[in-house]
């Protein structure tokens, strides 16, 4: 495909497409294993737990990552902060954002500068942010408000280059 403003619209979308993804996995999974994780008494429940974890990472390609960043035992924290505030981990929220700002840049127009601070806002949060802030405000409520965000930010981009004026 010819590298224009379609490719960096076609990937615009792609990255807002796979922040929304990687939130909405993260916030279900994280709430509905959390209180299983945090009650594992046993060996058994802590095994079971291992395997929900993995086969979250697994689902987004972040497994072998998370082994090669961390080198030890699967922990929620520790999966929350690989999916959201790590810029090398390609499924992460900070990597789709900053795939997002990028793009956003190389399409910018007369109109979309409002866009694109709102853009670098949530970009900066996640760049700057720490997963021990981020979990004692609650987990849910951030990836609630990260979504709301996300998706204020497709529709502005829709509004400034999609629509017709």
């Amino acid at each position: 495909m010819l590298m224009d403003e379609s490719l960096h619209f076609i990937r615009l979308g792609t990255f807002l497409e796979r922040a929304d993804n990687t939130a909405r996995l993260l916030d279900v999974k994280f709430h509905a294993l959390q209180s299983d994780f945090y009650g594992a008494a046993n060996a058994k429940d802590q095994e079971l737990d291992f395997y929900h974890w993995s086969a979250i990472l697994r689902s987004v390609s972040g497994f072998e990552i998370y082994r090669k960043v961390y080198r030890n035992v699967i922990t929620p924290e520790r999966v929350a902060e690989l999916l959201i505030l790590r810029g090398d981990m390609p499924r992460s929220l900070r990597a789709s954002m900053n795939a997002v700002m990028e793009n956003l840049l190389l399409v910018a127009n007369a109109q979309s500068d409002e866009t694109q601070r709102s853009a670098g806002k949530l970009r900066a949060d996640l760049q700057f942010g720490r997963i021990d802030e981020i979990l004692a405000t609650g987990l849910h409520a951030y990836l609630t408000q990260f979504l709301d965000r996300i998706n204020a930010l497709g529709a502005r981009i829709s509004r400034d280059f999609l629509v017709p004026s």
